[in-house]
């Protein structure tokens, strides 16, 4: 049976990371460890590790992209929570025995090799739940 291991990382839409980044970094003294242009997504991201988990500052790129359309929708502020998985394959079949709606139905691999998935908000009590297995 798949389990969750941890918290991988919390995403923040926002529409401008230099902005953001005078809270996040230069307020609270986070450190801004890569800064990245994720095309398959139409995002950049900024990554901001927090003891073993990180935030990530995710910016649109495209004004059509899913992202940008969130953030025209609700604002900026929280989009997902990412939860690190020892087996997103059975993980994902597992939720969906248990009636649990999945946006992407298997899962996708990032350019650093990651797999991840993502859980409908309508599933989670509103919350954008995002899965990796790294």
């Amino acid at each position: 049976m798949a389990s969750i291991t941890k918290i991988n990382h919390i995403a923040l839409a926002v529409t401008d990371i230099e902005n953001s980044l005078s809270f996040w970094r230069d307020a609270l003294g986070l450190e801004l460890a890569e800064l990245r242009d994720v095309p398959a997504e139409s995002a950049q991201i900024a990554f901001l590790p927090v003891d073993g988990t990180e935030v990530e500052l995710v910016r649109p790129t495209t004004g059509d992209s899913g992202l940008a359309k969130y953030i025209e929708k609700r604002g900026q502020g929280m989009h997902h929570l990412c939860l690190e998985t020892d087996d997103i394959v059975a993980m994902m079949a597992q939720l969906k025995e248990k009636g649990v709606k999945l946006i992407n139905e298997s899962p996708r691999t990032g350019a650093d090799g990651k797999r991840y998935a993502f859980i409908h908000p309508k599933s989670t009590g509103g919350v954008l739940v995002e899965l990796y297995q790294i």
